[in-house]
């Protein structure tokens, strides 16, 4: 590939296709019954117009617990209290700030500022307080129920699903906490061996799995770990 391209793709982010196929299929499969799922308890939880009651942050979460479940982002406690949190700033700005142009910018923000004071940033948290205020009428009458039923459901109905899906897979158990852990069978007189790009690049595709941080980071947090503080990047 030509240089100048590869520097333009890694500019914007476009990183090499380190993920198999058969990853690929099954994080679109797990996402489908992910959605599913939440369809169909929320039918039988409330009848037909259950299907309305999906609230549609849900979809992105989905994208985090199938596709990166490993990540940092797709974990249960930012999960779980990501879209509660939110949830609650989100119906708060539609009550008691009269301006929707306001209430709506407001309630992204403060959703935001929650997640991080409570460490559980979950980005389609952002879009579940959104939806408290731009939800139309349906969603404005909920008031706090909205934190309940859609919310709170859909959340511990699609974490379910995760939990169970992914145990189909050792390498990709949800949390990952669940997953086999690989020890390295370095000897006492090898333990910080110098660390080559092509030997990281070729790590990570044997992991099959995005791994939420940048090569640049992975090599960065290596070099400060094994006390190789001039490979480290300089964060002064």
């Amino acid at each position: 590939m030509n240089s100048s391209l590869e520097k333009f793709l890694h500019f914007i982010g476009v990183v090499p296709g380190y993920i198999s196929h058969h990853e690929r299929i099954i994080s679109t499969v797990g996402g489908f019954f992910g959605i599913f799922g939440i369809i169909i308890v929320s039918v039988y939880a409330v009848g037909e117009q259950g299907a309305a009651m999906i609230v549609a942050s849900m979809g992105a979460s989905a994208v985090l617990l199938f596709a990166v479940p490993h990540g940092a982002l797709a974990q249960p406690w930012n999960l779980f209290c990501g879209h509660l949190v939110s949830a609650v700033v989100g119906v708060t700005c539609a009550r008691y700030i009269p301006d929707t142009y306001v209430a709506a910018a407001a309630s992204v923000g403060l959703a935001i500022g929650a997640m991080h004071y409570l460490r559980c940033i979950h980005p389609p948290g952002g879009a579940t307080a959104l939806t408290a205020v731009l939800g139309g009428p349906s969603v404005i009458a909920l008031g706090y129920g909205y934190v309940l039923m859609p919310v709170l459901i859909n959340v511990l109905v699609i974490l379910v699903i995760a939990f169970t899906f992914n145990a189909f897979f050792k390498w990709r158990r949800y949390p990952p906490a669940l997953a086999p852990c690989y020890t390295s069978k370095q000897t006492a007189d090898d333990i910080h061996p110098p660390i080559q790009h092509a030997d990281l690049v070729y790590a990570l595709s044997q992991l099959d799995t995005i791994v939420a941080v940048s090569e640049e980071d992975l090599l960065n947090i290596y070099a400060l770990a094994t006390g190789d503080k001039n490979e480290g990047k300089d964060k002064n």
